[in-house]
């Protein structure tokens, strides 16, 4: 057996351990924001948001944009996910 047959086994035996260590890493955020994604707050701003974007895009010559209900709908999230989210932190 020469060193290129034990680098290959070498690397095939790591790749195992690196791809398990990868899956179990979840960020926090990520799943706190999906939580607070179904509160009644959030869902009715999406709502309104989907709505606005529907209009929007319904017309071809308009200045309206949908920013206002984005802002709101993110403030929503966040002011979930701050009372969450230092929880998790350590």
């Amino acid at each position: 057996m020469g060193l290129r047959d034990e680098e290959m086994l070498g690397s095939r035996s790591r790749e195992p351990e690196e791809e398990e260590e990868e899956a179990e890493l979840v960020d926090p955020l990520t799943t706190i924001r999906e939580h607070c994604e179904k509160t009644e707050k959030c869902v009715k701003a999406r709502e309104k948001l989907e709505l606005c974007d529907a209009r929007v895009s319904a017309r071809s010559n308009t200045q309206e944009e949908c920013t206002e209900e984005l802002f709101d709908f993110l403030h929503a999230r966040d002011h979930c996910v701050a009372h969450k989210l230092f929880k998790n932190l350590k």
